[in-house]
């Protein structure tokens, strides 16, 4: 008797979920095989950018030490661990003041206006 009352479960049953599931349906082709993510070009390209470039240019660290280098490296070879550790303090508080200072420096130069671009005069 409950099949036959309007709204019922039945009923929608019948006639709703077959126009839905006929809505759902999907033509589209689930091709397995596995897509070429990167393209042969653009790996090459890629890898490429991070290849030195071909020049006769040394880099700045293969140049060789003056006396003044060697005497220096000396120097601090023969610390002991804990002095160097405090040389590095040092060099650190030395690199921490010049951050501050540049900062001061980039403030004032932001209240001169030396960074706005020069206006034409016509």
């Amino acid at each position: 008797m409950a099949s036959e009352k309007p709204g019922s479960i039945e009923q929608a049953n019948e006639s709703g979920f077959s126009s839905v599931e006929e809505s759902l349906l999907s033509m589209e082709n689930l091709d397995r095989s596995s897509p070429e993510l990167w393209p042969e070009k653009c790996m090459s390209d890629f890898i490429n950018s991070f290849s030195p470039p071909h020049c006769s240019t040394k880099p700045p660290y293969s140049k060789v030490f003056t006396p003044e280098d060697t005497s220096h490296l000396h120097q601090l070879s023969a610390l002991s661990t804990a002095a160097l550790i405090a040389k590095v303090k040092d060099l650190h508080d030395i690199a921490y003041q010049l951050g501050v200072e540049e900062s001061k420096e980039m403030t004032r130069g932001k209240y001169l206006n030396l960074f706005n671009k020069p206006r034409k005069v016509i």
